[in-house]
């Protein structure tokens, strides 16, 4: 019997969004690319563009997620967020946290490093849900295939 793929702990995702190199895992990939995109989208004229490659990298995240994790029961909670756009509010948060470090005041500093704590916890729970067939995600790729 093969091995169930997991989704990445909390703190290679936290690793990755920070551009340490991701281990080999998509999702890993996609959450340092979407950081680097949210780095870039706080300094950004035109912000378009990036989140059009925003969307592509969730979308990505979400359909591997569909793909290779086990599918729960119909009667399983349903989450209210996909897992892609979990990962891309860690980005988020990420992005916002480093640039805060380096410019704002020590109160906004541990705001953004609370909102970034809870969200990666959240992740973490949802994820161990998902693994266990407790939770279900909304079906947010356009494909039947992937209905659960």
């Amino acid at each position: 019997m093969a091995a169930v793929p997991l989704l990445p702990p909390k703190h290679l995702l936290l690793q990755a969004c920070r551009g340490l190199p991701p281990e080999d895992h998509p999702v890993l990939r996609c959450a340092g690319l979407l950081a680097d995109l949210h780095e870039r989208r706080l300094t950004a004229v035109a912000t378009g563009r990036i989140d059009q490659e925003r969307a592509h990298m969730v979308l990505d995240i979400d359909r591997w997620v569909a793909a290779e994790l086990p599918k729960a029961a119909r009667d399983a909670q349903l989450h209210t967020e996909t897992v892609g756009t979990v990962v891309d509010r860690l980005a988020q948060f990420s992005a916002l946290a480093y640039v805060t470090l380096a410019s704002s005041p020590d109160d906004a500093i541990n705001d953004a490093a609370l909102r970034l704590t809870e969200l990666s916890i959240a992740y973490e729970h949802l994820a161990t849900e998902l693994a266990a067939g407790r939770r279900r995600l909304p079906n947010l790729t356009g494909n039947r295939e992937y209905e659960y």
